[in-house]
């Protein structure tokens, strides 16, 4: 047996695109899936036939979880920390054990706040994965050649300094956390922007991330970002889906 996790930011609670988004979630049968934007608390649980599970954000905008109905949840809740938007997380009996699965979404606009949201997910998260919209450059790849092509309002966001800032991927790194996608991804790596839905803050990056606990992390054979039909147009961001065994 396997399990197939996917995350998506849906963008703005997802409005007129709600049944497009649920369709490409479908799409992919997952058994969980993290959701950031949750803003207006969309009931995707309901479109998608899913359990959901939402944490609240103090000044940013909702995440959630969403769970098939043949999981066994052993516990959920909100890692209490001051993050920008918030992080959920679920405690799941799956087919690779029991395991933690956080959705999180990191703060967009200031670099030593995500290396610290960053810290606080990496101390909470034993056993499991981390998915979301993290809002970090990876720390392995070339990425001036990209950003020297976005707004200066927008490329300062991703710098520390005159360098790219891949603070808090590093940290996750560090804290002996696996980027799936570099074990195992397959096709294009960026995650933003889609071709029709928006995004002009954006130019052509991964931001969104399957990130995993060593032991965890060696049971994942496939990574991918979701493109193509509706997922071109459901959000600014494409989901990433990763698959256990």
């Amino acid at each position: 047996m396997s399990l197939t996790l996917l995350t998506y930011n849906i963008k703005n609670g997802g409005g007129d695109r709600l049944a497009a988004i649920a369709r490409v979630i479908t799409g992919e049968r997952p058994d969980v899936v993290a959701l950031q934007e949750l803003c207006g608390t969309p009931q995707l649980g309901a479109l998608t036939g899913m359990r959901q599970f939402v944490a609240g954000s103090w000044r940013g905008q909702p995440v959630g979880l969403l769970v098939a109905r043949h999981l066994r949840v052993l516990a959920a809740g909100r890692v209490a920390r001051p993050f920008f938007h918030a992080a959920a997380w679920v405690r799941i009996a799956s087919p690779i054990g029991v395991i933690t699965v956080i959705s999180a979404h990191l703060c967009p606009y200031w670099g030593r706040l995500r290396q610290a949201e960053a810290g606080w997910l990496a101390s909470f998260l034993r056993k499991g994965v981390l998915l979301g919209d993290l809002n970090t450059l990876d720390p392995w790849g070339e990425h001036a050649g990209e950003l020297a092509t976005l707004p200066e309002q927008y490329r300062r966001r991703h710098l520390n300094g005159r360098e790219p800032d891949i603070r808090a991927t590093a940290l996750l790194a560090r804290r002996g956390l696996v980027d799936v996608f570099r074990q195992c991804g397959t096709g294009p790596a960026p995650t933003v922007p889609t071709t029709q839905g928006g995004g002009h803050e954006f130019a052509r990056l991964r931001l969104d991330y399957l990130w995993a606990t060593r032991d965890v992390a060696a049971r994942f054979t496939d990574c991918r970002v979701v493109t193509g039909g509706e997922a071109e147009s459901g959000s600014d961001h494409y989901p990433l889906v990763g698959r256990a065994a």
